[in-house]
This record gives C-alpha cells, sequence and structure tokens, in this order.
C-alpha cells in the first residue's frame, strides 16, 4: 500500500537509511530535521503517516506530538514514534500523548516497514470493489455506472476515478497533490491545475442531480467530498 511519509529525524544517516527503505517499499517520502519544519510543512499538506523521532532539537517529538493532536486538522493522522529510549515508562508516555506506536532504536528496515504497513492498514480508508454510496449519489466500479438521485451519470474515466478515490474517503480533505499522487499515479507529469479542471468537470456533470455541493473546496487545503447537513 503506497503512501506519502513524512519523517521528522534531525540524524541525516537515520534519515537517509529510513528515506531509501520506505522508497524502496514505493512510498512517497519528505523529510524534516526539526518539529517547527514538520509543522510548517503540514500546513499545506497533509501525508497519510509521520516517522517522528522523540529527541529532535527544540521542540520534542513527544511535545510536538501533543500538539499536533490538539490541532483540528493533524488530530488524526498517523504518527509513529522513533526514540533510543527503551523503557516501558517512556513506550507508554508516547501512547498516552497520541503515537499510534512506538518503535525503540536501533531497529531493523524490516521492522520499521512491518509497522508501518500495520498502521496504514488501520488508519488509511480502502478504496472498495463494490458499489459505494455518498446519500443519493451511487458509484459501482465494476459496472462503471455512477447514479445521481436516480439519474444516470455519464463520466470521462478521469472523473471517474476521481469521484471513486473522493466517495470511498469521505470526509478528508486532500491536496491537489495527494489527489495526483492517488488518482494520477507517481509517475503523472503534469501540474496542481489539473485537479481543479477535473474538479470543475466532476462538479458539472453532478450538477443536474443536485449533488455537486458535495465536492467541497477547502481554502489553502484542497478538497473533499462531504455529505451536507
Amino acid at each position: 500500500m503506497a503512501a506519502q511519509i513524512l519523517i521528522v529525524e534531525d540524524e541525516p544517516a537515520i534519515q537517509d537509511l529510513i528515506t531509501v527503505n520506505l522508497m524502496h517499499a514505493g512510498h512517497s517520502v519528505r523529510c524534516a530535521s526539526d518539529a517547527e519544519l514538520a509543522h510548517q510543512m503540514l500546513k499545506d499538506w497533509m501525508p497519510d503517516l509521520l516517522l517522528l523521532d522523540w529527541m529532535l532539537p527544540g521542540i520534542t517529538g513527544l511535545e510536538f506530538t501533543r500538539l499536533l493532536r490538539s490541532e483540528a486538522r493533524t488530530r488524526d493522522v498517523p504518527i509513529i514514534l522513533l526514540s533510543a529510549r527503551d523503557a516501558e515508562r517512556d513506550k507508554i508516555a508516547g501512547l498516552e500523548v497520541g503515537a499510534d506506536d512506538y518503535i525503540t532504536k536501533p531497529f531493523s528496515a524490516r521492522e520499521l516497514l512491518a509497522r508501518v504497513a500495520v498502521i496504514l492498514r488501520r488508519r488509511i480508508p480502502q478504496v472498495s470493489a463494490g458499489v459505494v454510496r455518498a446519500g443519493d449519489l451511487v458509484l459501482d466500479p465494476s459496472a462503471r455506472t455512477v447514479f445521481c438521485n436516480g439519474r444516470k451519470v455519464s463520466l470521462g474515466s478521469t472523473e471517474f476515478r476521481l469521484l471513486h478515490f473522493l466517495i470511498t474517503h469521505m470526509d478528508r480533505v486532500y491536496s491537489r497533490s495527494q489527489l495526483i499522487h492517488h488518482v494520477w499515479g507517481a509517475d503523472f507529469d503534469g501540474n496542481d491545475r489539473t485537479v481543479d479542471v477535473h474538479i470543475s468537470r466532476l462538479r458539472n456533470a453532478l450538477e443536474p442531480g443536485g449533488m455537486s455541493c458535495l465536492i467541497r473546496t477547502v481554502r489553502g487545503s484542497g478538497y473533499s467530498l462531504t455529505l451536507i447537513g
């Protein structure tokens, strides 16, 4: 399961080692050397998972986890704490402030990838192969049909994939770059404007059935499919 992962680690050798292994496993990776930089990055980009070192300069990983859990935008982002602290009380402290898992240094690449896979399976919504619904909007991937209040909707292949992704990840806001990664793929060489064009086409297609308002623009963040009311 490919994911976008933010590594917050101030030791270059460890940062490089984690990056290489995650990218080899097919994940997209960004890095920050301290919590302040990571917090700035999270203002306009939301990863599927954070790998966060405890002993960071300035704000520690423990303090940063507490901060992220206090903010609505980052409250649910999965976090794995990395630390050389192996005492039980330290692991409990990390979990109590909101970390989803705790990995003790030194760790093997196999352990890291296994822990990452578990968290992603648990926290990232799965794209269904069956019929999915959002109120009176019904999408059938196998038949490649969409019905909006009983009215059949004609969509291009890209709009269909985009709607499928949004409806199977309801209420979560995705940035343009995240949508490109998940819908168009990592090899896509277009720009963010492409997403806006296809969102507009999708809304126009849903308009006759009165469902275009489900596609919500979140200013400064991206797009979300949300049931109204």
